[in-house]
């Protein structure tokens, strides 16, 4: 029989239906999220930008600001280190070595209260049989940063309790139960938000800041990844559910 014979068929098996009903909204709608991911890591990265071309300013002018205005903000500290107290932030790695990040507690000079900065990443015992040996930094100093504003609440899988006596070691960084025994130290107010700081300040450790941990670009590539599998999906049910492919055929040999 001629292909101008058969004319278009097209019969869905309800199986194939509903799994591709499921599926395609589902992949096109991944796709879509991870194009609004793009666009929110873009955002992040240029306003990171934008923010670290400002000249640093002093955390005094900065204790009433909201956190929108925080965000990356660079500063500029004048204070003391308190010699051994600090916090350990557990279980982050650098170039696959495990370690710790180090919030030193900094006495503001004048009065000015508490900041806690983190001094960067600092290598350990993975069988934290021992605690790393943090080298301290003695006298009043200058010492330059950007704040950091934590974008959600951290994920934990149980509640996390801070031990007595220094260094105290945390799985996340909890203002609300880190401050109390920051203030405990000396009475003074304690600066909101974290402080990171800057790689060539003094006091700093391995500084490898991340601003976005997966670039605008590879959310775009997931996003193109789920568009083409419905594509795919979709061209595969028109063809099963359908005899578009026997009149292709048929045309073809005709004008052979």
């Amino acid at each position: 029989m001629s292909a101008a014979g058969l004319g278009f068929k097209f019969d869905p098996e309800w199986r194939i239906t509903l799994f591709t009903l499921l599926l395609v909204p589902l992949m096109t709608g991944l796709g879509f999220w991870q194009l609004q991911r793009a666009g929110e890591k873009q955002a992040l990265a240029s306003s990171f930008e934008l923010r670290q071309a400002r000249p640093p300013a002093p955390l005094h002018e900065l204790w009433e600001k909201p956190a929108q205005e925080l965000a990356y903000l660079p500063v500029q500290l004048r204070g003391s280190f308190r010699s051994g107290e600090y916090f350990l932030l557990d279980n982050r790695t650098h170039k696959g070595r495990f370690g710790y990040q180090v919030l030193a507690v900094m006495t503001l000079e004048g009065d000015a209260g508490t900041v806690l900065v983190n001094r960067g990443w600092i290598s350990a015992d993975p069988a934290r049989l021992t605690r790393p040996d943090v080298p301290a930094v003695n006298g009043p100093l200058a010492v330059t940063g950007h704040v950091y504003v934590a974008p959600g609440s951290p994920y934990l899988l149980q509640e996390q309790q801070l031990q007595a006596g220094w260094p105290k070691l945390v799985q996340a960084v909890e203002m609300d139960k880190m401050m109390p025994p920051v203030q405990a130290l000396d009475g003074g107010k304690v600066f909101p938000y974290v402080v990171r700081i800057d790689a060539d300040a003094p006091g700093a450790l391995t500084v490898d800041w991340q601003v976005i941990n997966v670039s605008p670009q590879k959310h775009q590539g997931y996003a193109v990844q789920w568009f083409s599998m419905a594509a795919v999906l979709g061209i595969f049910y028109f063809l099963r559910c359908s005899n578009i492919w026997q009149l292709l055929r048929g045309t073809q040999r005709q004008g052979e």
